[in-house]
């Protein structure tokens, strides 16, 4: 049965033009196998399941969400405006109240995209989240925001875009980076120096089963989720933590994963990673689908699941018992931990080594935050890459206070190119984004 008020639209777009490769992992079968099944299992009969076309969004979208070198064009190809693009028409439906919810379907993925974008990354470009994000606070006034990445990789792009927002929670869940790509998300990265508790992480041992992330689920995110009170959650649904995936090393199934949906209930779902294109994305996504929809998931089964075999031991259990017992007393000691850590100190910095996987790119970046007791501070980035490109970024926070403003608006009118290539100015409370 239907329960009331579950209308669900979708967004489907395969990228039928993009691939890094013809056999890579990250291809358009990823989905049209999903599109077979829905179509198959009459998903679309249903009343309260209503598809859409994705929109094409712009440079000025990206710009909102991204410091692109040298420029937005430069960097994207026309199915990374229609990923982005399906995954902010996915948002204005639910925020027209036209759905109740919404899963975008769409590929190229964002999630390992950061702030400063010198080429592709974990198979991203771009953040397609992100700029969702930043386009539903710019034409739907700002909001606090929740997304809760269930990807097997962490997703260090979302968190590396939101890490001085305290008005955007990041919650990610994956598999422990010391045993796979990124190789980051352990749980003392907690946020920025005004955001701290805004990012959260729960790696997982190899082998976790629909236990261990059910648990995860109850123990930290909902409990988190309370407290934080968002307006809008959004669900960066990545599949890969699947037991077939050919990738990862984890065993959820297409069951824990409609459970996991049910109970977190996003607003919003966009599809990130999941590579098992015939064993596992069809019957995943139909659950994930079913739940979203309010509809009776019970028999979406794999053909080959077996749950005896797919049991995690019980060292597992154990570690994450500890592990989001730690995270929870992190959590709890989040207002605290200003004074501790940063004292009288005005502004922060820290250093990062980015490698652009999937481009051959290094770069080497400084991050410097203006602590502040009234929004997410001034950020000022110098980023440097092997390419030959040096830029100097000036980034005002949504709900900018008047002296981060004042501070942020001078550092751009005094700074000249000089050593760099580019400086850039992007005030995310007012839309405005200028290069010099």
């Amino acid at each position: 049965m239907v329960r009331e008020g579950k209308r669900t639209g979708l967004v489907f777009f395969p990228a039928f033009d993009w691939a890094i490769a013809p056999n890579h992992p990250e291809r358009e079968e990823r989905l049209l196998y999903t599109q077979d099944q829905v179509f198959e299992e009459g998903l679309l009969d249903f009343e309260n399941i209503i598809e859409y076309k994705p929109g094409l969004a712009t440079a000025e979208d990206i710009n909102r969400a991204h410091i692109c070198v040298p420029d937005a064009p430069s960097v994207v190809t026309e199915s990374h405006l229609i990923s982005a693009g399906g995954a902010i028409t996915a948002a204005q439906k639910v925020l027209s109240g036209e759905v109740d919810n919404a899963f975008a379907l769409v590929r190229p993925p964002g999630h390992h995209a950061m702030l400063v974008v010198h080429g592709a990354r974990g198979f991203c470009n771009v953040n397609i989240e992100a700029i969702m994000i930043e386009y539903i606070r710019r034409h739907h006034g700002h909001k606090r925001i929740a997304v809760v990445d269930t990807d097997c990789h962490h997703g260090d792009g979302t968190q590396d875009i939101y890490w001085n927002d305290p008005d955007t929670l990041c919650i990610s869940i994956h598999q422990d980076g010391r045993t796979l790509y990124p190789g980051t998300g352990f749980r003392d990265e907690f946020g920025g120096p005004n955001a701290l508790g805004a990012t959260l992480n729960i790696p997982l041992p190899p082998q976790t089963s629909d236990e261990g992330f059910l648990m995860a689920l109850e123990r930290v995110i909902l409990p988190v989720l309370d407290e934080f009170k968002p307006d809008i959650v959004i669900n960066s649904a990545g599949q890969d933590n699947h037991y077939s995936d050919p990738i990862t090393n984890m065993r959820f199934s297409a069951q824990g994963y409609a459970l996991l949906n049910e109970k977190l209930a996003p607003d919003i779902a966009v599809l990130e990673g999941g590579y098992s294109i015939e064993k596992a994305l069809p019957y995943v996504n139909l659950g994930i689908i079913l739940a979203m929809a309010g509809l009776d998931y019970s028999r979406v089964r794999e053909p080959d699941y077996d749950p005896a075999m797919l049991r995690q031991s019980r060292d597992i259990t154990q570690a994450i018992e500890s592990e989001t017992r730690e995270v929870m007393e992190l959590w709890r000691a989040r207002k605290t931990l200003k004074e501790r850590l940063f004292g009288d100190a005005r502004y922060v910095k820290r250093k990062k080594f980015i490698y652009y996987d999937t481009a051959g790119i290094s770069e080497q970046q400084e991050e410097t935050v203006r602590i502040c007791p009234d929004c997410g501070g001034l950020v000022m980035i110098e980023s440097v890459a092997d390419t030959g490109n040096r830029i100097f970024a000036i980034i005002l926070p949504g709900r900018c206070c008047p002296e981060c403003r004042s501070h942020g608006e001078g550092f751009f009118e005094r700074t000249n190119r000089g050593k760099h290539n580019r400086i850039y100015f992007q005030d995310r409370e007012r839309g405005i984004f200028l290069v010099k």
